[in-house]
């Protein structure tokens, strides 16, 4: 089974958000994107959709943004 793919920023509002994915769905199932810490992946989440983190994307390409802690825009820098 593909997992889902949880982006965030490292902000407090995505930090909380991830440990609330992890509890949700089990650490196995969620792979964290932290995109201040790997910023070659920022493409790869826009290209999924993501507008802002923190975001799920779901196996099937479902772009979920959970709470508003940055854009993009504000990741990208």
């Amino acid at each position: 089974m593909a997992k889902s793919v949880f982006y965030h920023a490292g902000c407090p509002v995505c930090v909380s958000a991830e440990h609330d994915i992890i509890t949700l769905a089990g650490a196995g199932n969620v792979e964290i994107v932290h995109l201040g810490e790997d910023r070659n992946r920022i493409t790869e989440a826009e290209s999924a959709g993501v507008k802002s983190v923190p975001a799920l994307v779901t196996p099937n390409g479902n772009v979920l943004h959970i709470n508003f802690g940055a854009s993009m825009a504000d990741v990208k820098g």
